[in-house]
């Protein structure tokens, strides 16, 4: 049996675009800088990005971190602090209720200062990696 020019394979992929590099867009995006400059400011509040890098012009707006970061803020508090609380238990034998003032505030000021560095990190990771349109 033949084949003719209406069965024909399909036209190839177009050719993959360049990569990006990765580290640098994380570390922009740990320092809330835009992940393809590292110059404009990522975030235009606490926790809402920017629709376009003020520098560059990227357009930001692609970017979707959802529950990423406040599940690795979650798990990097909890590690560190636990493991802190152990530490300063075992070395001081502090009073149950200075341990649990001195280690509440400690866990939501660090909670708080992770969380939009891990959504810049999860940004700048989307941005090198293309995703959701970048």
């Amino acid at each position: 049996m033949e084949l003719n020019d209406t069965h024909a394979a399909p036209a190839p992929f177009a050719p993959a675009q360049p990569e990006r590099p990765t580290w640098p867009a994380m570390v922009n995006g740990l320092r809330h800088r835009c992940p393809s400059c590292g110059e404009g400011h990522l975030f235009d509040g606490y926790l809402k990005l920017r629709a376009r890098c003020p520098s560059c012009d990227e357009d930001l707006s692609h970017a979707r971190a959802d529950d990423g970061p406040a599940y690795l803020s979650i798990l990097v508090t909890a590690k560190v602090m636990g493991t802190a609380q152990l530490a300063a238990y075992q070395a001081f034998e502090l009073e149950p209720w200075v341990s649990a003032v001195t280690f509440c505030i400690g866990v939501t000021v660090m909670a708080l200062a992770l969380l939009p560095r891990f959504k810049g990190m999860i940004v700048g990771i989307q941005w090198s990696k293309r995703m959701h349109g970048f």
